[in-house]
């Protein structure tokens, strides 16, 4: 069963625009008490509700909060389901909570923040190699004959672990430009992230535009990725969301993943690409059946492609029977090329990123398999966008 949530008082954007914060009587939710706004990396919270439609038959959507001192990453997304009162959609501590983590317990990269909700990753998610420097704290790769210098921001637990570079350049970066639009159906966020090269850590300049919809039927997120410099830039746009499963037994949660083929790794410590790509069909990692697969106790750090469908959207389904929720996650960009499934035993969370390449783009391991890293030319822009949605199984 969903766990039920006390629901009163108005819809509010629980948010600083120009110092003000509205409460907008008209979209009253019966349903959801709304957290107060705090301050994450000195800018406000921003929390945009909507009421569910009387007698509705169908889950919803009923809010979502994001912060934008960190890069719009999505605190929580909560919904309505017929019944059963709200649930969270993703696992993550609460907005309170959150923020401390975020303000008083992160590193100076903000590695804090692929660790809760629904992170934004750019310009490249997942894992980079390379020889390090002599203090550690940067590695260096290579694309097409220029050096690029990252920081070298994770490392594993094991001895021999690997220091490497992880998840991006965004995870500090305040948004700017924010606009905050509600509607009685919901509403958009949206703010800018002007990177120039990410503090001499990347090439050309770029600027990142983050938009987040909200409606009863669905969640959409999107990144459109500008190159405003003078050179080209490879870049690669994903998240991080950790999707809740209510009823808090994982064996019995099920994944669908739409994908025959897998990364295989080295370990997972490194959880470091080996350069092979493996069938899955006959394997425990084969997830292609359209109910999906038990979770059971397998533990999951994978990166899955070869989609079966040649259309769009790319949707992986996360189901949890015991709660009678179900959510799907839909890749709605042809330039989505991989999938990474993270989902540990002891946690009652699936992460599913929707990514646009392979990890490890730039490592020599991969010969001349295409990693699908984008090359931006100047004046030229890219997009990501992933649609969320709910049923009852």
């Amino acid at each position: 069963m969903l766990a039920k949530r006390a629901i009163a008082g108005p819809i509010s954007i629980a948010g600083s625009i120009l110092g003000l914060t509205m409460t907008l009587a008209p979209f009253a939710l019966a349903g959801q008490a709304q957290e107060k706004a705090v301050k994450v990396n000195g800018e406000d919270s921003v929390t945009l509700s909507r009421k569910p439609t009387p007698g509705a038959a169908k889950p919803e959507f009923t809010s979502i909060t994001v912060l934008p001192g960190r890069a719009l990453l999505l605190q929580q997304i909560t919904a309505y389901f017929p019944g059963k009162g709200n649930v969270d959609v993703l696992a993550s501590p609460s907005l309170a909570e959150s923020a401390a983590m975020l303000n008083d317990k992160d590193t100076a990269n903000g590695d804090l923040a692929y660790r809760l909700g629904a992170a934004f990753l750019f310009p490249y998610p997942n894992r980079i190699r390379g020889p390090l420097s002599s203090d550690g704290k940067t590695l260096t790769t290579e694309w097409q004959g220029q050096k690029i210098t990252l920081p070298a921001n994770n490392i594993g637990t094991k001895p021999g672990a690997e220091r490497h570079a992880m998840h991006g350049l965004i995870l500090k970066a305040k948004v700017e430009n924010l606009k905050v639009t509600p509607t009685p159906q919901g509403g958009t966020v949206t703010g800018t992230i002007h990177g120039g090269n990410f503090n001499g850590h990347w090439l050309s300049k770029t600027d990142l535009v983050i938009t987040i919809t909200l409606t009863a039927d669905s969640v959409d997120v999107s990144m459109t990725a500008h190159n405003v410099g003078t050179e080209s830039e490879p870049v690669a746009l994903a998240w991080h969301p950790y999707f809740n499963l209510p009823s808090g037994d994982r064996k019995q949660a099920r994944l669908h993943v739409p994908a025959s083929e897998m990364a295989q790794v080295d370990n997972y410590d490194n959880v470091f690409p080996t350069g092979k790509i493996l069938p899955v069909a006959g394997t425990p990692y084969d997830f292609q059946a359209p109910t999906g697969k038990a979770l059971g106790d397998q533990f999951l750090d994978d990166n899955f492609s070869q989609f079966n469908s040649k259309t769009l959207p790319i949707t992986v389904t996360i189901t949890d029977p015991a709660a009678h929720y179900g959510v799907k996650i839909e890749g709605m960009s042809p330039n989505i090329k991989s999938l990474q499934v993270y989902a540990p035993p002891a946690k009652s969370f699936i992460a599913v990123e929707h990514q646009t390449n392979l990890a490890d783009p730039f490592g020599k391991e991969w010969g001349k398999t295409d990693t699908h890293m984008i090359t931006l030319e100047p004046s030229k822009s890219t997009q990501w966008h992933v649609r969320l949605k709910l049923f009852v199984p």
